[in-house]
Parts: structure tokens; C-alpha cells; sequence
């Protein structure tokens, strides 16, 4: 493992394992509070993320913000990263092969961050993380303990954005990932958020 996480992003921008690089315009390595102790991994850059080297900064991740700031978090208080750090040609889930050539990146973040919560934005990254046999539909928003790490899956914003029936169902999980955060986080602050309505 690479004990700094400096280091791991300047060998991260260099990786040539997979076919992914080829078709790269920025390695998306990840973002956010480096101490943090909640980890947000999603499947994939897509096309506003490669161009700018940030995950979430397109639509999906304009309402992912909304929903960190309705549970008074931000990508300030937390980490944000993905299952792999390339982007998939048009956007395709990122396939088994490419998701092991690139998982190791992730795992040193998460060995250097040491999450006491990871949420799973979507199915890919649940599979992933949580159980190859995962439903977002019917297995969202519960905490599965794992060697004392607690994993969550939710919905992916992009999927949201599609589907926005959904968007009351998700925004459930936000709230029992505050409360969550609330119980078990000693220094990650919950912002007082005002009432809709």
C-alpha cells in the first residue's frame, strides 16, 4: 500500500493497466475531505467528469450536492470517488476486467482514509463493494457491517435524474446516512439545514 495520499494520486495519473487510459482525457481520481469519514463511490467518470478530472460535476452530481446540503453534508465534509478512474467509452458501465485493474486504487484510498460509512452511489459500485447479488431497488438505504465498516448502496444520481420517481426513496437514504453520521462520526460536522417548505 502507498502510505500518502499524494503519492497515490501521482501513480494514479500515470496508470496505463487497462485499455481505459487510452481514451482518457483526465484520470478522475477523487475529491473531497482526505480524512474523511464518509466515502462516496460511484462507477465511473462520465463525460463532464474526464473533461475536468472531478467526479459528480455534471447533472447527476449537481443533484448529489443537493442532497449532501438537504442532510447538511458537502464535498467538503466527505470523499468522493469511483470504482474506476477513467471513463468508459460513451459512458458504458465499466466491465469486470476494468473494474480489477483499478479497484486497488480505491482500496489504498479507502486503506488511507480508514471510512467509518461508505455509500455505494448505484449499482455497480453496491455489486462491487457490497454483494454481487446487491439490489439498489429493494436493498437501499441499509447499512451492511463489513470487518467494522458500515456499507450502504443507494441510488446513482444519473439513474435519479432518469428515473425521478425515485427521488423520494433516495433522498430517505440521505436522511438515514445523517443519522447514521450522527451516531458514529466524532469530527465530521452536520450543517443545521432549514425546513422545506
Amino acid at each position: 500500500m502507498i502510505e500518502s495520499f499524494e503519492e497515490l494520486e501521482r501513480q494514479c495519473k500515470e496508470c496505463t493497466r487497462c485499455p481505459l487510459a487510452a481514451t482518457r482525457t483526465n484520470v478522475v481520481f477523487g475529491v473531497g475531505n482526505q480524512e474523511a469519514e464518509v466515502l462516496f463511490v460511484g462507477e465511473g467518470p462520465g463525460k463532464n467528469e474526464d473533461e475536468q478530472g472531478e467526479p459528480f460535476v455534471g447533472r447527476a452530481g449537481q443533484l448529489l450536492d443537493k442532497f449532501l446540503a438537504a442532510v447538511g453534508l458537502s464535498r467538503e465534509s466527505v470523499y468522493i470517488a469511483n470504482i474506476v478512474k477513467c471513463r468508459p467509452p460513451e459512458n458504458r458501465d465499466p466491465k469486470p476486467e476494468e473494474q480489477e485493474q483499478c479497484i486497488g486504487w480505491l482500496r489504498n484510498q479507502f486503506y488511507l482514509m480508514k471510512p467509518k460509512i461508505v455509500v455505494c452511489l448505484g449499482r455497480i459500485a453496491a455489486l462491487k463493494m457490497i454483494s454481487p447479488n446487491f439490489k439498489v431497488t429493494k436493498e437501499h438505504g441499509i447499512f451492511f457491517e463489513k470487518h467494522g465498516t458500515l456499507f450502504m448502496g443507494t441510488f446513482h444520481p444519473a439513474a435519479l435524474l432518469r428515473y425521478p420517481s425515485n427521488k423520494p426513496e433516495a433522498f430517505e437514504d440521505f436522511v438515514k446516512l445523517r443519522d447514521k453520521v450522527r451516531e458514529l462520526c466524532d469530527h465530521t460536522p452536520i450543517e443545521d439545514v432549514a425546513p422545506e417548505g
